[in-house]
């Protein structure tokens, strides 16, 4: 595999998510700027958890599948990121262009980090099952609650962007491997 073909797939795979979050900003503004960090955290697990049970139960009752909810984790990320470089004092409502700005800005940067680790790793994730991308989401989101309840403060460990990146990334694996374009 090269790091081409992982460009279009990953470039790809954000355009969906892309579309469906400006769509939602058009109709809604940025109503999730009331979210605190730990409510969008929150959020993320839930879709999370959601994934995870659909994979083990097999069965949907409310109709929408995994591919919702890796997207979901996406766009919640981006929110996340984003609203951690926000003021306190910053508006609820942001102009469009700004959150449209503000959208690619986080995702290049996530997608330069992706590069990063894929030249380190060899595109390990490629060999990953699904469910173990799910896994390593929700203890990302464990990770990020447990740096949240400490108030930001860590020893060792990176901070909640960085957890936010990865999730976003292995969100974009798991909708390669479901073959998302």
């Amino acid at each position: 595999m090269t790091q081409t073909k992982t460009a279009i797939e990953f470039d790809e795979v954000i355009a969906v998510c892309r579309s469906l979050f400006l769509k939602k900003t058009k109709d809604y503004g940025t109503a999730w700027r009331i979210l605190r960090p730990s409510s969008i955290t929150d959020q993320i697990f839930i879709k999370a958890q959601r994934i995870r049970t659909l994979e083990e139960k097999k069965v949907s009752k409310v109709g929408e599948d995994v591919t919702s909810e890796y997207i979901g984790i996406i766009n919640y990320c981006v929110i996340a990121m984003m609203q951690l470089e926000l003021a306190e004092d910053a508006p609820y409502e942001l102009p469009f262009e700004e959150v449209e700005q503000g959208f690619e800005k986080k995702v290049q940067e996530t997608r330069d980090l992706m590069f990063a680790k894929n030249h380190d790793y060899g595109e390990a994730w490629r060999d990953l099952r699904i469910s173990s991308l799910t896994d390593l989401i929700l203890m990302k989101i464990l990770r990020v609650k447990q740096i949240e309840d400490n108030e930001g403060k860590t020893l060792a460990s990176e901070g909640v962007k960085a957890n936010y990146q990865d999730m976003l990334n292995y969100s974009v694996f798991a909708l390669i491997k479901l073959g998302v374009r």
